[in-house]
């Protein structure tokens, strides 16, 4: 078994909330193509048959992978991380010391990543840069496109 997964409260839902719908809508929609694929008859040259198993196995691999983050799941309780600094579930703004635009993101694990909702990864370069830094601090990050320099001016939870 795996040390766990770090995960904020939300996070947690939502992968609870696949795994129920892997479980009911998923295996059901493949059960379905795996009767019809079965009435088209002789199932060794059925493509619409292999097709339904091969969606039938990653649908099933997915449902173990989510029930054992969950399993192992460490939720993290805010009231016991410092604010001061940047930890996995922090709030942060910053500015771009060049652009001066201004950006939100929310520091979170791969498994709840997401840059339209302003919430990455501690394991991609920007997450990684900003893990543990402090309000005021600049921040110059390499990534594929140059360098990015942020100001931090704000932190919350």
């Amino acid at each position: 078994m795996s040390e766990g997964t770090f995960l904020t409260r939300d996070g947690c839902d939502k992968l609870k909330e696949e795994l129920k719908i892997l479980k009911t809508v998923k295996r059901k929609e493949i059960a379905n193509a795996l009767e019809k694929a079965r009435q088209m008859g002789d199932l060794s040259e059925n493509a619409e048959y292999d097709s339904a198993k091969q969606s039938q196995a990653i649908n099933e691999k997915r449902i173990r992978e989510l029930e054992e983050k969950i399993l192992t799941a460490r939720i993290l309780d805010n009231e016991n991380i410092s604010s001061d600094k940047a930890y996995i579930g922090a709030k942060l703004k910053l500015v771009d010391i060049d652009s001066k635009e201004k950006i939100d993101y929310m520091l979170v694990t791969e498994d709840e990543a997401d840059y339209e909702k302003g919430k990455i990864s501690i394991s991609s370069p920007v997450g990684r840069a900003l893990l543990g830094c402090k309000i005021g601090d600049i921040v110059n990050i390499k990534v594929p496109a140059g360098v990015l320099k942020y100001k931090i001016i704000g932190i919350s939870r």
